[in-house]
């Protein structure tokens, strides 16, 4: 168990920049960051992270948290193992001498992180402890060129060349065979119901998420004439998902965001030879199809995708249509085509980092133009395959969402295919209307929605005159006060009109009082004291905004320090969410107004005394206003002349006092 302690010191270090920055690019906004959020696809960011409040917010999907709450949403770490990744990160000893978690306790997730770790050591240990492993694994490695230190950077291992070394070593450590099984890591022989190792006679490459915790593992087979697959992966599981997966994420993620870069190969020794000589905004995706996974994993990081090719025609074509992915999301594809002969790993080893970083860089040419190329290549003087390959490439230019930037391709094809320009545009308007046509064929709701009623928003406005049916329930003769029931407005409020519940002024008053409850506001009053005293006959009904207020009440009650820093780390999830995003503002406002075009906007502090009387009198109009459309269904019900009389005296007194609100909000009551 990790002591309070050290938990608070955790809290104290991190800096929620840094640990959000680990995953997602972020860029300066105001006082807070933005970036893309890492929890939904998505184009524009809408992820914002406030250093100040250690928080951070997508405006987008809702997530949001601290420091500790995003390591576990983003890497589904339990909670004291996201407390211990942080504290690898700022080199903080923990303090757990409490009782230890049970192992049974810890969820599959982690049984799974222990045992590829666990088989990673082995690995690893029998690549430079075991005269198999140096003869075969650590031979091959280093005939690859791949340095000492290299091969433990990257964590290389080698599995020896027998049936259940590994699988065997485990069970007898505690290990248990479902997880052996859920790793993939051994195999059930469906015969005989034994367990084999998956990797017998392989180099290990361990292939690691973001926060360097092995998910998986590539296995190549040395023997010579092996019946058997060149290279095995680790199969789908609980931790390792392929198409969400880029080997080499987490030693290049920093240099990809530091150079805007990313440079995609095929496999691991291209990746790993790559960084070896000193380039190392590299990725592979091992061999797979590349998936939109893959290509938002790239994005966090950089908008700038160049794709390494070997030199093989049948190899470049089958990633066409991935490229075309890339495009839809936005992104900058560049190719380059190495000699023949050549892949990266070849060629690094050959020509040295330097040189090959210049090949990149004098070689890199723009997909749509690399495609226009390769397919005209292929036409010779066919008409039909020629208008073919023209089709293809502005399909691919109609996945591109930049317009500016898709023009500027349809000028550039129509040189290099010898097309009239319009033709292009024509059949690119042709693609983007059937786009749009498919997208309007999604279904949406039909109908008017429901008005949002809000305290200010209707105002009241509605019938004039006696209340429906009061005339026949007296025989045509008025009610003693029927007078004062029209002077006071009997209109008609359809309890339609009003949401159910007034969750959304009670959240601004508790938005107020964790922004801005230690300001004074008149008197000595805090703004927290002013709204509680003013609010003591008001009933919330939103659970966590009421629990929020009700520990503001009891800390003011008991003239305890109020920080409201701390319901973000709340014992209830509820309360933690909203406080977070009562927190943080999706808004900024721009310099530009005053700078360039002289106008002045105030900040809301300047203007909290209004903002502050405004949430009061709008949440108790919100409840006026429902307590009136309850009478008036009342007033439909009952036939009994004594219960008409009070319940038209209550409508008075109820219309008064929404009188008196609405001067207070400047609106008008219709009568």
């Amino acid at each position: 168990m990790i002591s309070p302690g050290s938990i608070e010191q955790i809290f104290a270090t991190a800096d929620i920049v840094e640990v959000v920055g680990d995953f997602v690019t972020l860029k300066k906004r105001g006082s807070n960051y933005i970036g893309l959020c890492p929890f939904h696809n998505e184009k524009t960011p809408s992820f914002n992270v406030n250093p100040a409040r250690g928080i951070f917010k997508c405006f987008g999907c809702g997530k949001g948290g601290n420091a500790v709450d995003f390591v576990i949403e983003h890497e589904k770490y339990s909670y004291p193992e996201a407390i211990r990744y942080l504290a690898k990160k700022y080199g903080i000893e923990l303090d757990e001498t409490g009782p230890a978690e049970d192992p049974v306790q810890k969820d599959e997730r982690e049984n799974l992180f222990a045992l590829n770790e666990y088989a990673r050591a082995y690995f690893g240990e029998t690549l430079f402890e075991t005269e198999e492993g140096r003869d075969i694994g650590l031979a091959y490695f280093r005939e690859r060129g791949f340095r000492d230190e290299t091969i433990k950077k990257f964590q290389l291992g080698y599995s020896p060349d027998e049936w259940e070394p590994l699988t065997r070593k485990a069970l007898a450590e505690g290990f248990r065979e479902e997880y052996l099984i859920g790793t993939g890591l051994s195999v059930k022989n469906a015969e005989k119901g034994s367990l084999y190792d998956r990797f017998r006679g392989r180099v290990l490459f361990p292939i690691h998420n973001l926060t360097g915790r092995v998910i998986g593992f590539g296995g190549r087979v040395l023997r010579t004439g092996a019946k058997t697959a060149k290279y095995v992966n680790s199969p789908e599981s609980l931790i390792y998902h392929k198409s969400d997966t880029l080997y080499g994420i987490f030693y290049g993620r920093n240099k990809i965001r530091e150079e805007d870069s990313c440079l995609l190969v095929e496999g691991y020794t291209d990746v790993i030879s790559l960084h070896q000589s000193g380039i190392e905004n590299v990725v592979a995706s091992s061999g797979t199809s590349l998936t939109a996974g893959q290509i938002r994993l790239i994005s966090r990081y950089t908008k700038n995708i160049t794709i390494l090719y070997d030199g093989d025609p049948a190899g470049i074509k089958a990633s066409l249509r991935g490229i075309d992915m890339i495009l839809e999301e936005g992104m900058n594809v560049k190719v380059v085509l190495f000699p023949e002969g050549h892949d990266p790993d070849s060629f690094v080893r050959k020509s040295g980092g330097a040189a090959c970083r210049e090949y990149i860089k004098a070689n890199q040419k723009d997909f749509i133009l690399f495609k226009a190329d390769l397919l005209l290549a292929e036409t010779a003087n066919d008409p039909i395959k020629r208008a073919t390959a023209i089709s293809e490439i502005v399909e691919s230019i109609s996945k591109i969402p930049d317009s500016i930037k898709a023009s500027v391709f349809v000028a550039e094809a129509s040189r290099i295919l010898q097309i009239d320009e319009r033709a292009l545009l024509t059949e690119l308007n042709k693609l983007r209307m059937k786009q749009l046509k498919q997208e309007r064929k999604r279904p949406s709701g039909g109908g008017a929605p429901a008005f949002p009623g809000s305290g200010s928003e209707r105002g009241g406005a509605g019938q004039t005159g006696a209340y429906p049916g009061q005339g026949a329930a007296s025989g045509g003769e008025a009610h003693p006060g029927e007078e004062a029931w029209q002077a006071a407005g009997a209109e008609s409020i359809e309890p339609a009109v009003l949401s159910d519940n007034d969750d959304a002024q009670e959240r601004e008053i508790v938005r107020l009082m964790l922004n801005y409850g230690h300001e004074e506001l008149n008197e000595g009053l805090s703004i927290n004291q002013f709204l509680v005293s003013n609010l003591e006959d008001v009933e919330f009904g939103n659970t966590p905004v009421k629990q929020i207020l009700d520990e503001i009440k009891d800390a003011l009650k008991q003239e305890k320090e109020f920080n409201p820093l701390e319901f973000t780390r709340h014992s209830q999830e509820d309360v933690r969410q909203l406080a977070v995003a009562l927190l943080s503002n999706p808004y900024v406002i721009s310099e530009n107004w005053e700078n360039m075009h002289g106008i002045y906007v105030p900040s809301e502090t300047e203007l909290l005394a209004q903002a502050v009387l405004s949430a009061i009198f709008h949440l108790k109009m919100r409840k006026v206003m429902r307590m009136i459309a309850g009478n008036q269904l009342k007033l439909k019900e009952v036939t009994d002349t004594e219960e008409q009389m009070a319940l038209q005296l209550e409508h008075i007194r109820l219309s008064n006092i929404k009188r008196e609100l609405s001067k207070e909000l400047g609106t008008v009551i219709l009568k």
